[in-house]
């Protein structure tokens, strides 16, 4: 528990976690309040439970930076050394880091998609955002767990690169080109898609729904269901995790 209270208070200390809370929120809820009050009452039909999640990449992207901050501001101004020295195996350390910054992660998550929805429900309350079925439930309560997972998949690249500004180019590259440019490269493309962390991961919110132009992208065909991806998803995540937690084992400080 010590370790964890530590962790908690040197995430606090700085300013950046609570900006990122703030712009992660404030992006999504704005963008869906926007998009909600912008809906014509002919198109209310489509304004469903996932709809109003369309958004959710914008704060997931924001939080992965903010979890990538949490471990590189630390090597960039020597802390870590600090903490390396009162714990030798230096493993507990960055575990009890990893809870704290992706539990973190996962509540902003849940807060950012029940506000979305709950959002959309008061702008539009003839809209049918009722949750009724548990794929519903899973389109807004399942995105914290996508938050969580990716900030561990961000914490674990983080201590691979160490540096701020490489970290987060590589992560942002990634998220932004790799996983959309792999899925259309000729003949392959469809094969490389099915594997693809993060449209996987998707996959566990969005599995099951029809898609339409405003939610989140649906991608049809792939090998899991929705909690098979969740899973895939989690594995990939920790894998990156432990990787980057045997180089921080190695490495000097």
């Amino acid at each position: 528990m010590t370790l964890l209270t530590v962790e908690r208070i040197k995430l606090f200390s700085t300013r950046s976690p609570w900006w990122c809370m703030i712009l992660a929120v404030a992006l999504t809820v704005g963008l869906t309040a926007v998009f909600s009050a912008a809906t014509k009452p002919s198109d209310l039909a489509d304004l469903t439970p996932s709809v109003t999640q369309f958004a959710y990449n914008f704060g997931l992207v924001v939080m992965m930076v903010m979890a990538a901050l949490a471990v590189t501001t630390e090597y960039r101004f020597g802390t870590i050394r600090s903490t390396f020295l009162a714990v030798p195996s230096r493993t507990p350390a960055l575990l009890a880091k990893t809870v704290v910054v992706a539990g973190l992660a996962g509540i902003v998550g849940e807060i950012t998609a029940v506000a979305s929805w709950g959002v959309a429900r008061l702008i539009q309350p003839d809209a049918p955002l009722v949750l009724n079925t548990s794929q519903e439930y899973r389109n807004v309560f399942g995105i914290g767990l996508i938050y969580l997972l990716a900030a561990i998949f961000a914490i674990g690249l983080s201590l691979l690169i160490r540096h701020s500004a490489g970290a987060i180019v590589v992560m942002l590259v990634y998220l932004f080109l790799a996983e959309s440019l792999l899925p259309v490269i000729p003949r392959i493309g469809d094969h490389i898609q099915d594997w693809l962390p993060f449209i996987v991961g998707n996959n566990f919110i969005v599995a099951g729904q029809p898609e339409t132009n405003d939610g989140p992208p649906v991608v049809g065909g792939l090998p899991f269901g929705p909690w098979g991806s969740l899973i895939y998803f989690a594995a990939v995540c920790l894998g990156i995790l432990a990787i980057g937690l045997a180089a921080a084992k190695r490495r000097d400080a």
